[in-house]
């Protein structure tokens, strides 16, 4: 049976693998990006956000079966912080509604293994209490900072997402209206945005001291849509606030026995 999928960050990488599956699969996808888009939004911003509900919904006429929530920068810079959590949340929350009218509606956001990493502590507060204005100064400040200082924004983020999809999935909003809530994680995928770090050899054996891949190393964005798909697929109706390692072993290696 056909499904109607929005998808954001759907013009390139892991959006655009999963939006391609799925189209294949004889499902709808309204994909949601920047630019080359069928909504052209910057999720940066509050009106962005505004204009991604209003425009969905229209396209939509006002059901879908599912969300993916995988637009993200990995930028080190105080626009990551807006766009992966804050842009985030507001996909999540802001097209929730649009999913009531679903038989098996899905929901998942790709968070990263880089929140296994030690975050910034002050930004991640900001981010656990939703104070945008206070995160985006402090994102700003680390953005200053540059170098390893600045490059803690983007675990930083991730982390926090993971963090509210545990928190939410559970919740009446999600699971009380038989929503599956979860997350993937990840690991080194070859897109346009981790160019700088898979574009040579040695590129690539510097990223992978920092995060060990010792299955089959780094990966192309089709092997994580295939992952999103299941897990925004009718057969999927159990799992609840996961965030789902696809990483080569990075967790494994990093956390060893360590759970959340």
């Amino acid at each position: 049976m056909s499904r109607t999928y929005v998808i954001t960050g759907s013009a390139s990488g892991i959006g655009l693998a999963t939006a391609d599956l799925l189209r294949e699969r004889g499902h709808r996808v309204i994909g949601v990006d920047i630019h080359d888009a069928d909504v052209v939004v910057d999720l940066a911003t509050a009106q962005g956000r505004v204009d991604l509900v209003g425009k969905v919904t229209e396209l939509s006429g006002g059901r879908v079966d599912a969300i993916v929530a995988n637009a993200g920068l990995a930028t080190p810079t105080a626009t990551t912080v807006a766009v992966n959590y804050f842009g985030t949340l507001a996909t999540l929350n802001g097209l929730r509604p649009l999913l009531a009218g679903s038989d098996a509606p899905r929901a998942v956001a790709t968070a990263s293994m880089a929140s296994l990493f030690p975050p910034d502590d002050a930004l991640l507060k900001a981010l656990t209490a939703g104070d945008e204005p206070a995160a985006l100064a402090r994102g700003a400040e680390l953005e200053a900072a540059g170098g390893d200082t600045a490059n803690l924004i983007y675990g930083t983020t991730k982390r926090a997402l993971a963090q509210w999809i545990r928190r939410s999935a559970p919740t009446a909003e999600w699971a009380g209206a038989g929503i599956p809530l979860n997350a993937v994680a990840p690991g080194v995928v070859e897109t346009p945005m981790t160019a700088a770090f898979t574009g040579s050899a040695e590129a690539r054996q510097s990223v992978l001291s920092l995060v060990p891949m010792p299955l089959n190393g780094i990966f192309g964005p089709r092997d994580a849509a295939y992952l999103l798909a299941w897990l925004t697929s009718e057969e999927n109706a159990h799992l609840c606030g996961q965030v789902v390692f696809i990483d080569g072993g990075s967790d494994a290696v990093i956390r060893g026995d360590s759970t959340w």
